[in-house]
Formats: structure tokens, C-alpha cells, sequence
């Protein structure tokens, strides 16, 4: 078999969904690995060229698969691991610290073993604006420090972040750590959006939000992501990281409600909380200072409102 050259774990999710489309145009092998606990399989084989992709259902925390992967395929140290693999309901992990130390954390540890057998040396890491922790809406450069995360998932891509730095010393020779804002896009499998229209779905009189509405944060879509990530990767060396997100202040979750309420139910009265967080870990405030992002050329085509709209119509179509 000709020799992988990119390996996306939690490609069926619907950042990696976007990212393997996208590295199809590059005309070279791909194997996607996803456990499918939160992911659309059925979108990524409808994408996917069969003669490009290839896909493997398995548990990236079993030792016994993964080593199995290595008997399967052929990879070589200019093949490249995507890293999207990660617990994807941040307020899931927020009662249970094993959800995010399994599925955030022990996922690193077996991806980093995994390029250490195969002498993998290119890793991208998906990490996110959650390692920041709050800071009141302050826009925070990739040299902001330190760092104090209030979610468990943030906690443990902050520790993730540090098992790759310390992976980079040892034997890899490109470690790409980019800290995602919030992701919107299709196919969408969880998020604020996502939420709102399944609530409407239910019930289309009533959107009952989490929060006051006032939350106000960055929103990239998955599509601007999925060619950043790529574009990016291919100009940046070592280790290095950087955060990913369009260059506004964000858009409030009250404004989000209003554009879902306006395409799915008009007359539908939006309900609010009277409390600042939508759930506890949740940072109400969050802005980047993207100087770093935009010195290398790169920045997101749209803005987070319209990466919103877009997200929103995608989904009630279901379709890219």
C-alpha cells in the first residue's frame, strides 16, 4: 500500500470532516481514525475519495488497536498526524474529570506513543481558547501567562500542550499547537447553534438560553478553519503555537438566539437566565489577539457573525 501521508485523529468530527475534504485536494492518502461517539461518518464517506481516504473505527486509548494500526498501514516521518481527538462537551466533563482525562488527555498520550512507534515526526494539535481560563473579555496573545484554566477540558488540553512540548524535545521534529476559538459549521454535532436548533425543533415557541445572553465570544467557521489549519502547518517550524480566530470581538449568544429565532420561528419568545455563566467552566467573555495569525498571512474569511449565519443555514439544509 502506498504510505499514509496524513493521519487525522477525530477525523469524522466536523472540524476533521473539513479538514479531510480539504486535504483531498492535495491528492494524497489519508486515514481517519474516530471512535464515532460524537461524529458523522456518514458525512465523511460521502465526502471522502475512496481511493484517498481510508477509515478506522476504534478506541484511541486501546493500546492493543492502535499498535494495530502500525500492521495495517505504512507510514514514514514525513507523514503528518492531525490531532482533533478530544472530549467535544465541554459541560459533560464538568461533574466527571475522567471524561477529559480519557478522552482529552490519554488521547494525546496514545497519539504521541503512537507517532513514537511509527517515528512519526510532524504532529498538529487542536488545543483551545479554554486553557486561558477567564479574563474578562481581555484579549489574549499566545504569550499570555499564566495560564489558569476553569474547565476540566481546558485543564486537560493545557496538559496535553505539555506532554507535546515535552514529546518535541524528545523525538519530534514539528509541533504545530493551534488554540481553537469557538468552531461552528456543518455537520454540526454540538454547540450553541446546534443546541438552539434542537431546542426550537421541540419546542418552536420557546428558546429557553443558558445564561443572560450576554455571553460574547469569537467564532470561526469550520470551513476558513480547515484550509487555515493546512496553509498554516505548511509555514510554520518547530514548535510553535498559535491562536486561530477572525479579527472582531466576537458575537453575543442573544444575537446568535435572534438569527436561529428569525429563520426557524419568529414568534418563538426567547427565554434568558439570570446569571452571567451558561454553566459553570464556561467563560462569558472571550477575545483573541490574533497579531500572530495575521503576520503570517493568514486570518478567517468571515467574520463571527457571518460564520454564524452561514452555520446556521448549513444546518437546516444539512448540507456544505
Amino acid at each position: 500500500m502506498k504510505k499514509i501521508k496524513h493521519i487525522v485523529f477525530g477525523g469524522a468530527g466536523f472540524v476533521g470532516i473539513n479538514l479531510v475534504k480539504k486535504l483531498q485536494e492535495k491528492n494524497e492518502t489519508i486515514l481517519v481514525v474516530d471512535n464515532l461517539s460524537n461524529s458523522r461518518k456518514d458525512v465523511l464517506l460521502n465526502i471522502s475519495n475512496k481511493s484517498l481516504v481510508f477509515f478506522k473505527h476504534l478506541d484511541i486509548n486501546n493500546t492493543y488497536d492502535m499498535e494495530g494500526l502500525s500492521k495495517t498501514y505504512s507510514f514514514d516521518k514525513q507523514s503528518i498526524v492531525w490531532h482533533l481527538a478530544a472530549n467535544s462537551d465541554i459541560a459533560s466533563g464538568i461533574d466527571d474529570i475522567t471524561i477529559d482525562l480519557n478522552d482529552t488527555f490519554l488521547t494525546t498520550i496514545a497519539i504521541l506513543k503512537f507517532c513514537k512507534l511509527n517515528s512519526i515526526k510532524q504532529l498538529a494539535f487542536a488545543s483551545s481558547s479554554a486553557v486561558y481560563g477567564n479574563l474578562d473579555g481581555i484579549a489574549v496573545s499566545e504569550e499570555h501567562g499564566p495560564l489558569y484554566p476553569i474547565s476540566n477540558y481546558g485543564a486537560m488540553k493545557l496538559a496535553s500542550e505539555a506532554a507535546i512540548s515535552a514529546a518535541f524535545e524528545q523525538y519530534l521534529d514539528k509541533s504545530i499547537i493551534f488554540r481553537f476559538p469557538n468552531v461552528v459549521g456543518f455537520p454540526s454535532t454540538h454547540g450553541v447553534i446546534h443546541d438552539f436548533i434542537n431546542k426550537l425543533k421541540q419546542n418552536p415557541n420557546i428558546l429557553n438560553v443558558l445564561g443572560d445572553g450576554n455571553q460574547q465570544k469569537c467564532y470561526v467557521h469550520s470551513e476558513d478553519l480547515a484550509d487555515m489549519l493546512i496553509n498554516i502547518f505548511d509555514e510554520t517550524f518547530g514548535l510553535d503555537i498559535l491562536n486561530i480566530g477572525p479579527e472582531d470581538d466576537g458575537i453575543k449568544v442573544s444575537r446568535i438566539a435572534e438569527l436561529v429565532v428569525d429563520k426557524m420561528s419568529q414568534d418563538a419568545e426567547i427565554r434568558y437566565e439570570d446569571k452571567k455563566q451558561g454553566w459553570v467552566g464556561d467563560v462569558p467573555v472571550f477575545k483573541y489577539d490574533s497579531t500572530k495569525m495575521i503576520s503570517l498571512g493568514f486570518k478567517p474569511l468571515k467574520s463571527s457573525e457571518e460564520a454564524v449565519i452561514q452555520t446556521i443555514s448549513q444546518i437546516l439544509t444539512e448540507s456544505f
